[in-house]
């Protein structure tokens, strides 16, 4: 008996999307039939998500780019937002993120905002780990790619504690932005931002005041 997939791969570069098309194609089961739409922009993704309900034939599986241009209304602003406006509309889909971003902060949020069936970093996909990663994701959710999975072991192996404002913190400041324009990103004081800072160079036992001395250990932790 045939088993029917309905698959929406969304990416902004049409060549990434054949390559992905025609690796399940290859690997799929002698029972799959995979029925797969391609959408280059989150505005084209979702109105093939409210089409597939309308038609009361929604999708199994979304393979979701994070890095995507944003939606014409402004609403819609990068991958891991149409993928929570994914989960509102298609509640039984499975997500697969597929993702060229490989910062601990990044993978952190992701997981935590998410919780995606699939994770793969692109620089880890091979044809076989992307067939994996689709036969996984349908019988024995989550498939973590290998980047992901050796982020959460450091992190579950790791005793430091710290929330996502000091990740946030932590991750801002590796991108060269200064701490006293951390506050227009985050939304807190100066004054919260410098105690945060201070307390994570305690907790990292830092003991001098230089910034760069707490991002490397953040690093060596697994935190960046």
């Amino acid at each position: 008996m045939q088993e029917i997939i309905k698959i929406l791969m969304t990416d902004d570069h049409p060549m990434i999307i054949e390559g992905y098309q025609n690796t399940l194609l290859a690997t799929k089961k002698e029972t799959q039939e995979l029925q797969i739409d391609i959408a280059n922009t989150c505005d084209q993704s979702m109105a093939l998500m409210q089409k597939s309900i309308e038609e009361e034939s929604p999708y199994d599986i979304l393979f979701m780019d994070i890095s995507l241009p944003p939606s014409s209304d402004g609403t819609i602003t990068s991958g891991e937002d149409l993928s929570k406006y994914a989960r509102d509309i298609l509640p039984s889909a499975k997500i697969v993120i597929l993702t060229m971003f490989n910062e601990p902060y990044r993978i952190h949020n992701i997981i935590k905002e998410i919780k995606p069936e699939g994770f793969v970093i692109k620089s880890d996909l091979t044809s076989r780990e992307l067939a994996s990663a689709f036969q996984a994701v349908l019988n024995n959710p989550p498939f973590y790619s290998t980047t992901v999975t050796k982020y959460l072991k450091t992190a579950l192996e790791s005793e430091i504690e710290i929330d996502d404002i000091d990740r946030r913190i932590l991750y801002l400041l590796s991108q060269g932005i200064k701490t006293k324009s951390l506050t227009k990103h985050i939304g807190i004081s100066t004054s919260s931002v410098e105690k945060r800072k201070k307390n994570l160079k305690e907790v990292f036992s830092i003991t001098d005041s230089q910034d760069e001395t707490l991002l490397k250990e953040a690093r060596n932790k697994g935190f960046l």
